[in-house]
């Protein structure tokens, strides 16, 4: 087997990183016909930097994948280092700096084999960074965008399940955010932004179990809004931001 082939065997074998039972690349990788000699520097450093990255020192890891990088570029094993460069970062837990590194990775070689899985990893980045539904919803938005751009281009792929399971989950995030703002506008009584985070759920998330809540709420909502437009028109109230409507 050539060594592009094996080192495509390789990057095939990272795209199952997030499933039960992942495959130890490094086994992978030396149970082939690697056409590298073995007292080779190079053989020596990839060596060492997986030694490293299956210990979880993800710092020496990114050193040795570094080098590797910048001493043979143009190298089928300077690909596979500058993807685990993004890895090292991922599994350190410092997602954003590898979601940059996977963009790179993208951006640089949008035909390789690793691509669905860089996707993926972009994807899975944003969903460890997602925060509760009292919380700024961007990185569960950013989440499903990737997961979805996965399933457009790559329907295929190992990862649709996941994807597909982890979408799901974030619109049920999504979903429970806009309840919750809606529930909070309620409590001060900005029912007519209540009543509209409530129209927005039910539009966008209207499958999801925040949806049953917030059809239960609907009518309330309604007619408390509908009270306020009222009182607004009046000049009894003033607008929740400040001011009368005239």
């Amino acid at each position: 087997m050539s060594k592009p082939k094996v080192l495509i065997c390789l990057l095939l074998s990272l795209f199952l990183v997030a499933c039960a039972k992942v495959p130890d690349p490094l086994k992978i990788w030396q149970a082939r016909e690697v056409k590298i000699k073995e007292e080779s520097p190079l053989y020596e450093l990839v060596q060492r930097a997986e030694r490293y990255f299956q210990r979880g020192q993800y710092d020496l890891a990114y050193q040795y994948f570094e080098e590797i990088k910048n001493k043979y570029p143009g190298t089928p094993e300077a690909v596979f280092a500058e993807l685990r460069l993004a890895d090292t970062k991922f599994w350190a837990g410092e997602y954003l700096e590898a979601i940059t590194l996977y963009e790179e990775f993208e951006k640089f070689y949008p035909n390789n084999e690793a691509i669905p899985y860089v996707i993926f990893q972009i994807g899975t980045c944003y969903y460890k960074l997602r925060q509760s539904v009292d919380r700024d919803p961007s990185f569960a938005k950013k989440a499903i965008e990737t997961y979805q751009r996965l399933l457009q281009n790559f329907p295929q792929s190992p990862y649709t399940y996941e994807a597909e399971k982890r979408i799901k989950e974030l619109r049920e995030l999504l979903a429970s955010h806009e309840l919750y703002v809606a529930t909070f506008y309620y409590k001060i009584k900005y029912y007519r932004g209540a009543y509209k985070r409530l129209l927005y759920l039910l539009e966008n998330y209207g499958d999801t179990h925040a949806a049953e809540q917030a059809r239960a709420l609907l009518d309330r909502y309604y007619r408390q809004a509908l009270k306020e437009t009222e009182e607004l028109n009046r000049g009894a109230k003033e607008d929740f931001f400040g001011g009368k409507v005239p």
